[in-house]
């Protein structure tokens, strides 16, 4: 495997360099502006093409050092391509909405994560003894934590790196990663503030397109880091060929 490539022409099909409404501008991030059209702020694709490509480096690297990378995405459309991407390269993400502590109380959260998989076995097992009130309560309990921790319930520690889509509506996470100097990639919009965000990418975060096309490189630059590590353990790639490399590497990562 190797890393990801993509082209200028996929990220303006993708709508990439839509930017917001000039009025919404941040200053900070006039230096990623390339100019305006019809009041929508244009994004320079010609920074965002190496910024992009240095972020896939990022995740490729924690990922072969043995890091776990959180994928955080809490808007409408960027929940399903988020998990979907976390889930592709055996990492972890957070879709529905970011706990308060998630990160800094990593304990009270890994309490929460017990609780759910206690629950997922007393449910599992028929849950006798329970009477029909019981049962609905805690098949209620189980969808609500299942919404917010079913992403992280493997994960085991905080992760190595944070890659966020909106960093306006995911702030408290970037917060969170500050105070622990966790590193954040995440796509940043002409109507946010970088502030916080250890590698940028700057581009256009509504787009059901861009998401997608940010999701993709992401997963496939981590399965990429993995790759490198098995082959770093001696892992022979070459014997998983039957096989798509992507569950193959996956499946190895598993066993190992």
């Amino acid at each position: 495997m190797a890393l990801p490539e993509f082209s200028m022409r996929q990220l303006l099909e993708a709508g990439v360099h839509y930017g917001h409404q000039t009025a919404r501008w941040n200053p900070r991030m006039g230096e990623y502006i390339y100019g305006d059209r019809n009041g929508i702020h244009i994004l320079d694709l010609t920074q965002t093409v190496p910024l992009l490509d240095q972020a896939l480096k990022i995740v490729r690297d924690t990922v072969a050092k043995g890091g776990r990378i959180l994928f955080v995405g809490t808007k409408r459309q960027a929940q399903k391509p988020i998990a979907e991407a976390a889930e592709k390269c055996a990492q972890y993400y957070m879709n529905h909405r970011w706990l308060g502590g998630t990160l800094t109380n990593w304990k009270t959260i890994s309490a929460s994560i017990q609780r759910l998989k206690q629950i997922d076995e007393v449910l599992a097992a028929g849950a006798e003894g329970l009477t029909k009130k019981e049962r609905l309560n805690m098949e209620r309990d189980q969808a609500k934590l299942q919404a917010s921790l079913g992403g992280i319930r493997e994960m085991g520690g905080v992760p190595d790196l944070l890659f966020i889509i909106d960093v306006g509506k995911e702030d408290l996470a970037i917060l969170e990663a500050g105070k622990l100097g966790i590193p954040v990639v995440a796509v940043v919009d002409t109507n946010c503030s970088p502030k916080g965000v250890t590698h940028i990418i700057p581009g256009n975060d509504d787009a059901a397109r861009a998401i997608a096309l940010y999701c993709d490189l992401i997963a496939r630059a981590a399965l990429d880091g993995m790759s490198a590590q098995l082959g770093a353990a001696g892992v022979d790639l070459g014997a998983l060929d039957a096989a798509p490399a992507e569950e193959a590497v996956v499946e190895a990562a598993v066993e190992a």
